[in-house]
């Protein structure tokens, strides 16, 4: 299963500039998914991180995907995070490492593998890489909370 902006955007609440996804490649409702996000110099944590030598943030390239872990887990489901009454959130990251810089031009592939999906908290096998070669991983939880008025 393939989604394009226009599917993903139906799917979760983020929007420019926290929507760090923009397609994804394959998807095995509530298994994995296998999601791209191209980096542009147009990104606006460019401009300060760093202005002479441009490198994306660790912590986006966990929320991008925390992202793509989102767009898998409620597929096939009722609830999706896009609705206004739901809000999953990014509650743990474990053993994170970075291992290359991220830089404009690069594609990133967000690998991210189910390990436990629950109504309450989803727990993910996550990784991501430029060009086959491995540039972040983590083990990441989510938690799916119904949003008060």
């Amino acid at each position: 299963m393939e989604l394009d902006i226009q599917q993903i955007m139906a799917r979760l609440p983020h929007r420019y500039p926290m929507l760090l996804v923009d397609r994804v490649i394959e998807m095995v409702p509530g298994k994995s998914v296998v999601a791209i996000k191209n980096v542009s110099i147009n990104e606006p944590f460019f401009n300060g991180h760093f202005p002479h030598h441009p490198v994306m943030p660790g912590v986006l390239i966990i929320e991008a995907l925390a992202q793509a872990a989102a767009l898998f887990s409620f597929e096939g489901n009722d609830v999706k995070p896009a609705d206004k009454k739901m809000a999953y959130y990014l509650v743990g990251v474990d053993g994170a490492r970075f291992r290359r810089p991220v830089v404009p031009g690069d594609q990133l592939r967000l690998e991210v593998n189910a390990e436990k999906i629950s109504r309450a908290i989803c727990k993910y096998s996550a990784r991501a890489t430029v060009d086959g070669l491995l540039v972040a991983e983590a083990k990441i939880m989510c938690a799916i909370r119904e949003m008060e008025e």
